[in-house]
């Protein structure tokens, strides 16, 4: 490689996000100027500029990987190890449950769909893979919510106001608090008609190596068979799934 074309301070960028990406921690400016040899005042730069496209987030002075990181890296989701895991669950779900089932990520304070296995049945209602939703408004948002954003909701509102899609949309802080709440006592989340009318959609959470949710599985049915009285038997079909995709990236 020819070292003339290389821009210094893109590539310090560049190992900033690498040195991040090693640990699930957050890191100080001092801690990412030091091991690369580069000024404080150059790793502010850095971090900054990154942080404003979405490539790092900052928390209580702690700099970590962005979500537009996980949106990038879903254009290659097809040849990632956790789709490549996740289908044949995605399947079994579908094919138990009969209804559509499907995988999401956290991305940019919302809900990518990255994974999608139909329901047999020809009328059925789901996002196609790589549709980005709000969290107010989906089964797997409200799991992002619990267990990932629970101390952000009131931000992530300011940011993406929610509009009632529904009679039935939770719109105000307070309802979507008490709705994180809910899901992470009971360890699932659920739109109850909030999305679309007629449709409703159950999700759990898939925790990775160090005890973090990175994803969330769900259902997608009608109301008119997916009633209100099969939410234990779903929840538990979903949670289930959910639990195997689990163990199969590595939690124990």
């Amino acid at each position: 490689m020819d070292d003339k074309y290389i821009i210094p301070n893109l590539r310090n960028a560049c190992r900033v996000l690498k040195l991040i990406g090693q640990e699930n921690r957050g890191y100080k400016i001092t801690e990412l100027a030091k091991p690369l040899g580069i000024p404080s005042t150059t790793a502010l730069r850095i971090t900054t500029t990154l942080q404003a496209e979405g490539l790092l987030r900052r928390e209580n002075g702690l700099y970590f990987l962005g979500p537009v990181l996980i949106h990038l890296g879903s254009r290659t989701l097809a040849d990632t190890e956790l789709r490549d895991l996740a289908f044949p669950v995605l399947e079994k779900l579908s094919h138990t449950t009969a209804e559509t089932a499907h995988l999401a990520l956290p991305c940019d304070d919302r809900s990518l769909i990255a994974a999608v296995c139909d329901s047999p049945h020809p009328l059925r209602a789901a996002s196609s893979p790589g549709t980005l939703t709000d969290l107010y408004a989906s089964a797997t948002g409200k799991v992002f919510l619990a267990f990932l954003h629970r101390d952000r909701i009131g931000d992530i509102i300011n940011r993406f106001p929610p509009k009632p899609r529904t009679s039935k949309s939770l719109t105000t802080l307070a309802e979507l608090e008490a709705a994180a709440d809910e899901t992470a006592m009971r360890g699932f989340g659920l739109d109850d008609e909030e999305f679309n009318h007629g449709v409703r959609c159950l999700a759990a959470p898939v925790v990775g190596p160090q005890g973090e949710v990175v994803a969330a599985m769900g259902i997608t049915a009608a109301t008119l068979r997916f009633s209100s009285d099969r939410i234990p038997e779903i929840a538990a079909k979903v949670m289930g799934a959910a639990s195997e995709l689990s163990r199969l990236i590595g939690h124990h």
